[in-house]
C-alpha cells in the first residue's frame, strides 16, 4: 500500500473520470494544468460523453485505456464515487484523489457514503486521497491534479514540501509562498481523509531528496503514532517538520477526577509531545512560512549565539530583547572582533552586539561586508541576522555583498529587509539566502533554526537511551474504576514508583497498629472511591504524632467526609508515613485520545490548577527526555534551590519521571488516568504521597 503513495505523488499516467472539454469547469481543469505546466506522463480523459477533448483520446471507462494508471483523479457526483472505485481495483489502479464533495463534511448520510467509499478503496487496492479536497501538485514532475486557481498561476519547485488538511486555506498559504518567492515541491490536500491522511502524505513528501523541509497546516490529529514515526523519519533524514496547527484554545479534555485529566487539554498535549518529538510549530501561516524559509536556506547552528548587525539601533535594541525572550544568546563580541570592527564602521557606530553599521556603508560597502563577517568568524556567534531597510537604488551593490558573505563564512545568516524592493527579496531567496520582512519575525525563525538544531543534536545524542527503555510487566485488575489507594501502591510500586508507606485502616484500632509499625507521625486519609480530593473534604489530618492524636483524627475524617458527601462509599482510612519535602510536585497519566498515554509533570500541591506550570509528553521518555521536560517549566529554578532552600535531588526526580512513563506506556489502553500530587522532592528524594489510579475495565 506504501507503493499506493508513491503512485500517488509522482505518477507516470494519470486518467481524469468524468473529465470535460470545457476547461472553466472543475471537471476540465486538471486536464488543462496538465497540459500548460508540460506533465510529462500519459494523460487519460475517461468519459463516455466524448470521442476526443482537445488532442487527448477520451475513454469510455478506465478498463478501456490501453495502459497501466498510476493516478485516478476522480470529479464525479458523489452517488458514482463507489462504482468508479469497484472500477479501478478491476484495472490495478494504485491511487486515487477524490475532488467530489457530499461526503462526511455533509452529516450522517454523508458519513455512510464516506464509510462505504472507504471500504469499497480497501477492498480495491486504491489509496485514497480525498474525499472532498483540491487534490495535489509534484511541482518537480510538472504533476498538477488539482483544480484550485493556484494552479493558474506559475507553479515553482523547491525545497519545501507542504500538505494541508485545509483546501482553501492551504492555497491562500500556497499562495503567499509564491509571493515570497519561495518554492513549494509539493503541494497535498488530503480533504476529509478518509484514508490517505496528513502523515501518509508527509512521510511520502520527505523522502524526496529534493525535499529539505516539510510543513502542514492541521485542524485535528487522529494519528499520534504515525506523527512520532514521521518525526523519528524526519530526524533520520536531518528534515524539520514545521507544523501550524489551529485550535490552540480548545476544550479538549473532559472533566476528569484528576489534576492531569482537567489540565490535559488538547492543545497542551499536543503542544507537549510536538516539543518533544522535535517538530516546530508556528502560531500562523506567516510564521510557517518564515520558519520554512530559514530552515531550507540555513545550515543548523552549533549554539545559541546571535550576533545582529542593523543600519538602525532601534531596530537592533528591539531584536536583542525578542531574542533574549525566546532564550537566545546575543554574545558581547570578543575585545578583538570589536576592535576590528571598529576600525571599519564610523566612529559613531557601535561594535558590541547588536552592531550598528549606520548607512555609511551606501558609500562603501566594505563597511556591511566586513562588519558582518568580523562578527560571523567571533567563536561565540553561531548565526547571524543583518537588518536593513527600503535600499531601492542600491539592490545590486547589496547583492553583491551578501553574495560574498555567504561565499565566505559556513556560519547561518538571515537578512531581514524591511520594505525590500520585490527584486532584491526574489534574488537573496534565488541565491539561497533567507530575506525575511521584520525584526521580530527574522528573530523568531532563528529560534526556531536553533531549537530544531539542539532537538536534533539532542535525538542523536539519546538514540541509546530511547533504545535502552524498557517496559515493566504489570499485572493490572480486570475491573475499572478508581484502584484503591493500597492496591494502586503496590502496582506503582512493583513499576518502580517510589511512594511513601501507607496502609488501610477500617477502625481506629487498626489505624493506631499501622501507625505503630510505620513510624510516627503519621497522615490519616480518607479511603473512598467517591471522594478523589480529598483536601476539599477536609478528610485529610497530618502529622499525627501519636495514638490519641490517630483516634481522634480517624473519627475527623470519617465524619467530614460523611458531611461533604452523604452517600459516599468509606472503604476506611490510609495511614501513611510523613514524609518531609521542600519542594511539592505533580506528575501525572492520561489517555490521550490521539497520543495514548501522555505524562504530566509541573509544580504541584494545591495550587497545581492555578499556576497551570506543567508540561506534557509521550510515553515512555528516556532520562534525558525527561530531564528536557523538567527544563520546559516556568518554575524549573525552584528545583535548583531558591531562598536559602537546598537544591532537590533532580537525579531522583528524573528517575520517578520515567518510572511513571514506562508505567503508563505498559498499561497502555488500561490506564484511564493517574494522578501523583503532590510528589515532595528534597536533597534526600522525590516521593510520592497521594495518588489517585484509574483504571478501564479489561
Amino acid at each position: 500500500m506504501s507503493d499506493g503513495i508513491h503512485a500517488l505523488l509522482s505518477p507516470r499516467s494519470i486518467a481524469i473520470l468524468g473529465a470535460s472539454s470545457d476547461f472553466r469547469k472543475i471537471s476540465g481543469r486538471p486536464i488543462k494544468h496538465l497540459l500548460d505546466k508540460g506533465y510529462g506522463g500519459r494523460i487519460y480523459p475517461v468519459n463516455p460523453k466524448y470521442e476526443r477533448i482537445g488532442e487527448l483520446t477520451c475513454y469510455p471507462s478506465v478498463e478501456a485505456i490501453p495502459g497501466d494508471v498510476d493516478l485516478a483523479v476522480v470529479v464525479l457526483p458523489a452517488a458514482a464515487v463507489v462504482p468508479a472505485f469497484v472500477e479501478l481495483g478491476r484495472k490495478r489502479v494504485p491511487a486515487a484523489v477524490v475532488f467530489s464533495s457530499g461526503f462526511g463534511e455533509t452529516g450522517p448520510e454523508g458519513k455512510e457514503l464516506e464509510a462505504e467509499l472507504k471500504a469499497a478503496a480497501r477492498a480495491a487496492g486504491v489509496r485514497l486521497c480525498g474525499p472532498n479536497c483540491l487534490g495535489l501538485i509534484n511541482a518537480f514532475d510538472r504533476m498538477v491534479a488539482t483544480f484550485s486557481q493556484y494552479a493558474d498561476g506559475e507553479v515553482h519547485a523547491g525545497p519545501i514540501g507542504f500538505v494541508t488538511q485545509s483546501g482553501a486555506f492551504g492555497t491562500a498559504i500556497a499562495a503567499l509562498a509564491r509571493n515570497r518567492g519561495l518554492g513549494l515541491g509539493y503541494f497535498v490536500n488530503t480533504g476529509n481523509e478518509a484514508d490517505v491522511d496528513f502523515v501518509d502524505a508527509m512521510r511520502e513528501v520527505i523522502r524526496d531528496p529534493r525535499i529539505k523541509v516539510g510543513c502542514g497546516y492541521i485542524e485535528g490529529l487522529k494519528n499520534g503514532r504515525g506523527l512520532a514515526e514521521l518525526a523519528t523519519l524526519a530526524m533520520e533524514l536531518g528534515k524539520p517538520l514545521v507544523l501550524c496547527k489551529v485550535g490552540r484554545k480548545s476544550a479538549g479534555a473532559r472533566a476528569a477526577a484528576s489534576h492531569t485529566g482537567s489540565l490535559a487539554g488538547e492543545d497542551a498535549v499536543f503542544n507537549g509531545v510536538v516539543r518533544q518529538l522535535g517538530i516546530l510549530r508556528a502560531r500562523n501561516e506567516e510564521q510557517m512560512l518564515d520558519l520554512a524559509e530559514v530552515l531550507a536556506y540555513c545550515p543548523p547552528p552549533q549554539g545559541s549565539g546571535v550576533a545582529i548587525a542593523t543600519q538602525s539601533g532601534g531596530a537592533g535594541v528591539l531584536m536583542a530583547d525578542r531574542a533574549e525572550e525566546l532564550g537566545l544568546a546575543i554574545p558581547v563580541l570578543a575585545p578583538e572582533t570589536q576592535r576590528q570592527i571598529m576600525a571599519t564602521i564610523p566612529g559613531f557606530g557601535v561594535a558590541a552586539n547588536p552592531i550598528d553599521v549606520t548607512g555609511q556603508f551606501v558609500a562603501e560597502p566594505a563597511v556591511l561586508r566586513e562588519s558582518v563577517l568580523l562578527m560571523l568568524e567571533d567563536p561565540r556567534v553561531h548565526v547571524g541576522v543583518v537588518w536593513l531597510q527600503l535600499m531601492g537604488a542600491h539592490v545590486d551593490l547589496l547583492l553583491g555583498i551578501f553574495d560574498e558573505v555567504k561565499a565566505r563564512t559556513a556560519l547561518p545568516f538571515v537578512v531581514c529587509w524591511v520594505a525590500a524592493p520585490e527584486r532584491a527579496a526574489a534574488e537573496l531567496r534565488r541565491r539561497g539566502i533567507a530575506c525575511l520582512r521584520g525584526g521580530e519575525p527574522a528573530i523568531e525563525a532563528i529560534a526556531g533554526l536553533v531549537r530544531w538544531a539542539e532537538a536534533r543534536r539532542r535525538w542523536l545524542a539519546e538514540r541509546q537511551a530511547r533504545d535502552a527503555v524498557r517496559l515493566p510487566a504489570l499485572a493490572l485488575p480486570d475491573g475499572g474504576g478508581v484502584v484503591p489507594s493500597a492496591d494502586a501502591a503496590r502496582l506503582l510500586g512493583a513499576a518502580g514508583i517510589t511512594l511513601a508507606p501507607l496502609e488501610l485502616a477500617r477502625s481506629a484500632d487498626e489505624a493506631v497498629r499501622a501507625a505503630a509499625r510505620l513510624g510516627f507521625p503519621v497522615a490519616l486519609k480518607i479511603e473512598s472511591p467517591d471522594i478523589l480530593h480529598r483536601t476539599e473534604a477536609q478528610a485529610v489530618r497530618l502529622g499525627l504524632a501519636d495514638a490519641a492524636a490517630v483516634r481522634k483524627a480517624f473519627a475527623e475524617v470519617t465524619a467530614n467526609a460523611l458531611a461533604y458527601r452523604a452517600d459516599a462509599r468509606i472503604d476506611g482510612v490510609v495511614v501513611q508515613k510523613m514524609i518531609a519535602g521542600d519542594v511539592e510536585f505533580v506528575l501525572g497519566l492520561k489517555s490521550d485520545p490521539v497520543f495514548g498515554p501522555v505524562l504530566m509533570a509541573g509544580l504541584g500541591g494545591v495550587l497545581v490548577e492555578v499556576l497551570k506550570d506543567v508540561a506534557f509528553r509521550r510515553c515512555p521518555l528516556s532520562a534525558p527526555q525527561a530531564d528536557e521536560m523538567l527544563e520546559a517549566l516556568q518554575g524549573k529554578a525552584i528545583l535548583a534551590g531558591v531562598r536559602g532552600k537546598p537544591a532537590v535531588d533532580r537525579a531522583a526526580l528524573v528517575r520517578l519521571i520515567c518510572a511513571v512513563s514506562r508505567f503508563g506506556a505498559a498499561a497502555g489502553a488500561r490506564l484511564a488516568e493517574l494522578d501523583l500530587n503532590p510528589v515532595l522532592l528534597s536533597p534526600a528524594g522525590a516521593v510520592a504521597v497521594d495518588t489517585v489510579l484509574v483504571l478501564e475495565p479489561r
